[in-house]
Order: C-alpha cells, then sequence, then structure tokens
C-alpha cells in the first residue's frame, strides 16, 4: 500500500520562524512512517524555499517558486506549519488553493481573519463573545495614557512585540517597537483573571469537539519568553465548574465557525470575576509534541501521532 505523501512546511518570513521550524521537524518525526511520507519544505527568513534534500528552490516573488509547485504537485496533502503572518495569515491556504493540493487548517479567509486581531475582536462582538476595550493605533505619538495596558502588533504571534506598560512614560516606546512588527498596533486595557485556552478540533471520526481545557499559570505577563523558557506551567484540565466550561466551549465554538475555520484552532480567553474575555484565535498554534494543543488532546487520551494522523485525514476528506 503507497504511503500518502504530506508536505511538511516549516520556516517563513516572520519573527515567529524559529517556532516554526520546531514545529515542523517534531512533526516530521511524529508522523507515523507507515502510512506517511513526510516531504519537507522550509522557506527561509529571506523567502528561499528548499525542498526535501535542501536544495534551494527559489523565492516567493520570483518564476523559480514554481520548484516549490512541482515538489507539492507530488504531494497528497500539505500541513502548512508557518505561524504568522505570510503562512498562518491565509498566505499559504491561498497557494494549496491554487496549486489545487488539499491541505490542513483553515481558508484563506479565517487565516486572514483571524491573524488580524482587530477584526477578529469585531466578529467575537458580533456574535456576542465580549473582548477587551481597546483601540488601534498606527502612529506612536498620538497615544493616550489611561491606565495600565497591554500593547500588541495587530498580526504577529508568539507574543512577539507585547508589552505590559503600567507607567505613560513607556507607553511610546512600547507602541513603537510594536509598529516595527506590523503597521497596526492595538493598545488594550489589562485584564486581571485566569488565562484558559480551548482547543477545537474538527475530527474526521467524531466531528467537531474540543479538548480538555488549558490553564495558563504564570506571574505576570505570557511573554515570549515565558512561552519558551519553559517557566510557565499549563494546568490540564484548568479546574472549572461546569458553567465556566460550557461558557468557554460555546464561545470558543462560535468564534471558531464565525471565522470560518477549519480543522484546528486555538482560542485564548481571560476568565475574570464578570466572565470570559476573548484574548485571540490561533489557527496554526505550536505543533511540537510539548506545544498546548497537543498536550490538551494528549490528556483527553489521543497521542500526538493520533491528533496528527486526525488532521491529515481530515483535509483528505
Amino acid at each position: 500500500m503507497r504511503r500518502i505523501r504530506v508536505a511538511v512546511i516549516g520556516g517563513g518570513q516572520n519573527c515567529e520562524h524559529d517556532v516554526s521550524v520546531a514545529s515542523a521537524a517534531s512533526v516530521r518525526a511524529a508522523l507515523d512512517p507507515a502510512r506517511y511520507e513526510a516531504v519537507p519544505l522550509t522557506i527561509g527568513r529571506d523567502g528561499r524555499w528548499s525542498g526535501p534534500d535542501g536544495q534551494v528552490l527559489g523565492t516567493l516573488n520570483s518564476r523559480s517558486l514554481a520548484g516549490s509547485l512541482d515538489v507539492l504537485a507530488t504531494c497528497d496533502v500539505v500541513l502548512p506549519l508557518i505561524h504568522g503572518p505570510l503562512g498562518e495569515d491565509g498566505t499559504l491556504a491561498g497557494l494549496c488553493e491554487l496549486a489545487g493540493v488539499p491541505y490542513v487548517g483553515s481558508p484563506l479567509r479565517a487565516g486572514a481573519l483571524a491573524m488580524d486581531k482587530w477584526a477578529t475582536k469585531l466578529v467575537a462582538e458580533a456574535v456576542g463573545v465580549r473582548t477587551a476595550r481597546g483601540r488601534l493605533v498606527t502612529d506612536a505619538s498620538t497615544v493616550d495614557f489611561t491606565g495600565p495596558v497591554v500593547v500588541k502588533p495587530v498580526a504577529a504571534g508568539s507574543s512577539f512585540g507585547v508589552r505590559l506598560v503600567e507607567h505613560e512614560a513607556d507607553l511610546e516606546p512600547a507602541v513603537r517597537q510594536a509598529l516595527e512588527l506590523d503597521d497596526r498596533v492595538l493598545v488594550e486595557e489589562v485584564l486581571e483573571g485566569r488565562e484558559i485556552d480551548i482547543a477545537v478540533l474538527d475530527d474526521p471520526d467524531e466531528g467537531r469537539r474540543t479538548g480538555p481545557p488549558l490553564e495558563i499559570a504564570v506571574p505576570g505577563l505570557f511573554d515570549t519568553t515565558v512561552k519558551y523558557d519553559g517557566s510557565a506551567t499549563f494546568v490540564i484540565p484548568a479546574p472549572l465548574d461546569d458553567t465556566e466550561l460550557k461558557a468557554l466551549e460555546d464561545s470558543a465554538l462560535r468564534v471558531y465557525e464565525a471565522l470560518g475555520c477549519r480543522g484546528l484552532a486555538r482560542v485564548d480567553f481571560f476568565l475574570t470575576n464578570d466572565g470570559l474575555v476573548l484574548n485571540e484565535v490561533n489557527t496554526m498554534p505550536g505543533m511540537t509534541a510539548e506545544s498546548q494543543v497537543p498536550k490538551m488532546f494528549a490528556a483527553a487520551g489521543l497521542s500526538y501521532s493520533d491528533l496528527l494522523d486526525k488532521l491529515v485525514r481530515g483535509a483528505m476528506r
């Protein structure tokens, strides 16, 4: 029986390049070799694609992109693991659509909407899911300080460019730093509450479902350093009462469906004294064995390899 060829794309032209490389390497190692042949494709920081043997195939801005498409055409399905802009934002989904190759994850429109934190807030509010009060900023010199705030680029992940600002003098520098990663920045109120993540999976065997809730237990801001230095504690399942859990799951599914997500997403919330508040949606979250989503489903008895198997089979239906 012929193995299914899975193009596993990692890397990317954004600040999450290294995170994506780690996800891709982990996924390639975990795919069942009896069923799948993992075909590595890597996009360098400069946009140059390299193939299974490390040979450079070209750049995104030249005709040599055809070399990458030639490799994709030999594959049965694509597993795009580019986190952030020029990947998770629908770019790779659009490429796969044009190439006519099935792919894991959300389609172009959902990826673009979910990557845009401002657009996500508008969609969530429209379907009755509360978000933090905030404002959209494009010029650091025009921001007024109204108390402690969180500054974040509109379209960046892994908490790159995110800063907690407690003093007026620090606001403009924080916005300028975030503007180095994006031309739009969110300045949001600081929320006091528990950080709870809900994973949504389109399971080809059981239908759309959520995994056990995960609580992030860290002192202070869950920033890029804390995310990757191993100091964060993940509590799975998060201790919640039935009412809290149902509200979180219902809201996660409502936002997932309103955005048009597909395959898999992680929906992040704050659970405050006034109820739940949506933080953001990740349509291609970290996917190493130690990342949040695989850990959440592992707690429900679904192994890392089996999770990947479901994602691939779901994309090929």
